[in-house]
């Protein structure tokens, strides 16, 4: 393992000292925080400026007690109305068909945000319908259900012969606490608390296995262009250069998951939060470590063969997709993290180091299924650095057009 070393204490120098780590390691975890909180903070920000609505009412019974509601109830900062009500019409008779077309044509000229419906002649639990040409504002949706609810239900309590102010009397509000139970400990927790450890977890194993990969294979894409690994080849073997390129990046992703956990730990204590436990620390760090290698065996195994910049981009653009998958399906796990269908991905070698780490910050999997997925896990990587090895050495000095698939299965079974 000498030359390897030698080669893997290269590779680990020269990518260390580099600007692009070092602005790295910093900026992506500062990348994930704001990720994880900016659509949180522009969600809750309320609106700047007033915005008028149309209405609809096609019962007469409602407009003019909406219109009050929607302009006291709901205000800006300086006590000016959120929202001013146009009343467009009361009247059930008049030309529907018309006044659509006039309301709509507020709406696309910005003299209206948009405008309501109410087409029921009963009092009834669904009534009201919104059009406009933004329909994800929610919290105006919302308000107007709110109002037009509670104008429903103090209706109904007048018709049953009770006080409308006795709703504010029965109203119960429930704030449940949830708290984490776990072996001799337990803590209060949430959904945001979940999520926010399952979700850093999982995007800095997809920024590490990204980068890192990357840099595998543009390293072997420059030496081959510039025909370096000719004379790299010539002073050790291609099994050595291949296990110094993986151990030195290697090396870089472990400096960078450390730093990372040095912050998150300091950030914790300071705010008093525990992201992990010992035992989850050590599953999660056993799971990255073969991950990692898992992917950097496949990186270079398909990162090998290629000639140009361009063909390296499309090719990592694909084992992307596969790191990136249980970040997409983050929160139905949170929900339900031993669901049967996770627990089939979990088995599945590609998805298993992300799909695993998600599961063990959300809720400790079974014994068997930890230890059912190292094993699949570690076998999957000796059989991608095998593989990769074979690859590897024919790939290093292949010149001209890329291989397709055959030739590649004729090199893995090349003696």
């Amino acid at each position: 393992m000498k030359k390897a070393l030698i080669v893997a204490r290269w590779e680990y120098v020269e990518k260390v000292k580099s600007k692009t780590f070092l602005i790295g390691i910093v900026v992506t975890p500062l990348l994930m925080v704001v990720m994880g909180i900016l659509p949180g903070l522009f969600a809750s920000k309320e609106d700047v400026s007033t915005r008028a609505i149309g209405l609809i009412d096609m019962t007469g019974k409602f407009a003019s007690e909406f219109k009050k509601r929607m302009e006291e109830n709901y205000l800006l900062e300086d006590k000016s109305p959120n929202y001013i009500v146009e009343i467009l019409t009361t009247n059930f008779e008049h030309d529907f068909a018309g006044l659509l077309t006039i309301a709509e044509a507020k709406v696309l000229s910005d003299e209206l945000e948009g405008y309501c419906i109410i087409r029921s002649t009963n009092v009834t639990d669904s009534l009201v319908e919104y059009r406009s040409k933004n329909v994800g504002d929610f919290r105006l949706s919302s308000r107007i259900d709110e109002t037009l609810g509670n104008i429903i239900m103090e209706r109904k309590l007048l018709a049953l012969g009770l006080e409308p102010s006795l709703m504010k009397e029965l109203e119960v509000h429930i704030r449940t606490k949830t708290v984490k139970i776990s072996e001799g400990t337990s803590e209060e927790s949430g959904f945001l608390q979940v999520f926010f450890r399952a979700y850093a977890v999982m995007m800095m194993l997809f920024f590490v296995i990204l980068t890192s990969g990357q840099m595998l294979v543009r390293s072997v894409l420059e030496e081959k262009a510039n025909r370096i690994v000719e004379i790299l080849v010539s002073s050790c073997s291609s099994t050595e250069l291949m296990a110094g390129k993986v151990l030195g990046l290697s090396g870089l992703a472990i400096t960078q998951v450390s730093v990372w956990g040095l912050i998150a730990a300091v950030l914790a204590v300071n705010l008093n939060f525990q992201f992990v436990d010992f035992g989850q620390a050590v599953l999660l760090l056993i799971y990255f470590l073969l991950g990692y290698l898992f992917y950097a065996a496949i990186f270079i195994g398909v990162g090998a063969p290629v000639t140009t910049e361009q063909e390296a981009q499309q090719i990592t653009s694909y084992l992307v997709i596969m790191v990136i998958l249980p970040i997409v399906i983050a929160i139905p796990a949170i929900q339900n993290p031993n669901a049967a269908w996770l627990q089939i991905l979990s088995f599945v070698p590609f998805l298993t180091p992300t799909m695993m780490a998600l599961r063990v910050t959300i809720l400790t999997p079974s014994p068997w299924e930890i230890v059912g997925t190292i094993v699949i896990l570690l076998f999957s990587t000796f059989g991608a650095m095998w593989m990769a090895g074979r690859i590897f050495r024919i790939a290093i000095l292949a010149t001209g057009t890329r291989p397709g698939i055959r030739e590649m299965f004729r090199w893995l079974r090349a003696t």
